[in-house]
């Protein structure tokens, strides 16, 4: 099991890790805890499917779209 720091995590994601501890407190996306530290991690597996929900969420929105003339 590979785990991400929140920096790390948030290069895969494009945000800031602002944005990332945003997402905790709403529930959005929840990190693991490191024991010793702390530490906020996430994990390789949560990230990726995290971004294939935002992924198939964009293409239902493209799909939504009519052109009105």
């Amino acid at each position: 099991m590979k785990y991400l720091t929140i920096k790390q995590a948030s290069k895969l994601l494009h945000v800031t890790p602002l944005t990332l501890r945003n997402w905790d407190k709403k529930g959005i996306i929840k990190p693991y805890r490191n024991p010793a530290n702390n530490y906020r991690v996430y994990r390789l597996d949560q990230i990726e499917n995290f971004l294939r929900r935002l992924e198939s969420s964009r293409a239902q929105q493209t799909r939504r779209k009519i052109d009105l003339f």
